[in-house]
C-alpha cells in the first residue's frame, strides 16, 4: 500500500469537539426549543445565502449576528461566540496532526471560515504549527469548491492523490475524493484517527 503524505484537516468540527452539541446547549442557554437553530439558520435560504457570503468574507460576522439574531429573536451581541462558547478543542486529534507531522506528514488546516470578529473560532490553536493554513474568507473562496482544495495542495507542494481530507460535513467530501484525495467522514475522533493512521501509516497515538 502506498502511504499518504499529506493530511489537510477541516477546523470546526475536527480539531475542536462537536458543533452540534454546542448548539444545542446554546437552544437551552436560550430557551430556545430544540431544532430552532437547523430550522432558522440552515432550513432558510437566505440565511444560508448569508452563510457562504460570510465564508467568502463578503459580509462582516457582525451583520450576520445581526440578520440571524432577528431570525432567532435574541440578542445579536457576539451571537456567534454565543452559539459556539462550547467549543473546545479536541484534544486526541489535535495531538494526531502533531504526531504526523513529526512522522514527516505535511499538516494543512482547510476551514469554511465564520468571521474573527468579534469572536475568533481560532484563538488558541497554535495554528502556526501547521504547514498550512487556508481560511476561507482570506481567499473567496469556500469547501466544496475544487480551487480552494487545489490551493491548499499548492501550498503544500503536494497532489491530491499524495494527500488526506477530513471534515465533519459529508458534503464537502465527493470533491476532494473526486480531485484524488482519500476522505475520511469526521464522526468521532477514534475513528478519525484510526482511519487516518491506516492512510498516513504512522502511529498518532502515545498507546501507539
Amino acid at each position: 500500500m502506498t502511504y499518504r503524505k499529506g493530511l489537510v484537516l477541516d477546523f470546526g468540527g475536527v480539531l475542536t469537539t462537536p458543533l452540534i452539541p454546542a448548539a444545542l446547549a446554546f437552544e437551552k442557554r436560550e430557551g430556545l426549543p430544540e431544532g430552532t437553530l437547523l430550522k432558522a439558520l440552515y432550513l432558510d435560504e437566505e440565511m444560508v445565502r448569508r452563510t457562504e457570503q460570510l465564508e467568502r468574507g463578503t459580509i462582516t460576522q457582525s451583520r450576520w449576528n445581526t440578520e440571524a439574531a432577528e431570525r432567532l429573536g435574541v440578542a445579536p451581541e457576539n451571537l456567534m461566540g454565543r452559539i459556539f462558547a462550547d467549543l473546545r478543542p479536541e484534544a486526541s486529534v489535535v495531538a494526531a496532526a502533531a504526531a504526523a507531522r513529526r512522522a514527516g506528514v505535511k499538516v494543512a488546516i482547510l476551514s469554511n471560515s465564520v468571521g474573527t470578529t468579534p469572536w475568533n473560532l481560532y484563538a488558541g490553536y497554535d495554528l502556526e504549527d501547521y504547514d498550512a493554513v487556508v481560511i476561507s474568507e482570506d481567499h473567496g473562496l469556500r469547501k466544496p469548491e475544487p480551487e480552494i482544495f487545489r490551493l491548499v495542495l499548492g501550498m503544500l507542494e503536494l497532489a491530491a492523490d499524495q494527500c488526506v481530507f477530513v471534515d465533519d460535513s459529508p458534503q464537502h467530501l465527493p470533491t476532494a475524493a473526486e480531485l484524488g484525495f482519500a476522505t475520511v467522514y469526521a464522526k468521532d475522533s477514534l475513528h478519525t484517527i484510526a482511519e487516518l493512521e491506516d492512510l498516513l501509516g504512522v502511529s498518532l497515538t502515545e498507546e501507539g
